[in-house]
């Protein structure tokens, strides 16, 4: 894992979170990212973490969103 992304050790609910939808084609261009608050930090796959959103939706986080001010 790239030093720059998040672990799931540094995970918790609530964070906000760019994920890539569990089933989605990764070298799909159509793929579109979603932004939510981490329900359930599932663990570390090879590639990135593993999670569930409040919204229901599993995927693995490609970023942290930064909270508004």
């Amino acid at each position: 894992m790239s030093a720059d992304r998040s672990t799931a050790d540094e995970l918790r609910q609530g964070i906000t979170v760019e994920i890539r939808q569990e089933n989605a084609d990764p070298r799909s261009e159509d793929t579109e990212p979603l932004i939510g608050e981490i329900a359930t930090v599932y663990g570390d796959d090879p590639e990135e973490p593993h999670v569930r959103l409040k919204s229901g939706v599993v995927g693995h986080v490609q970023s942290v969103v930064a909270d508004e001010p």
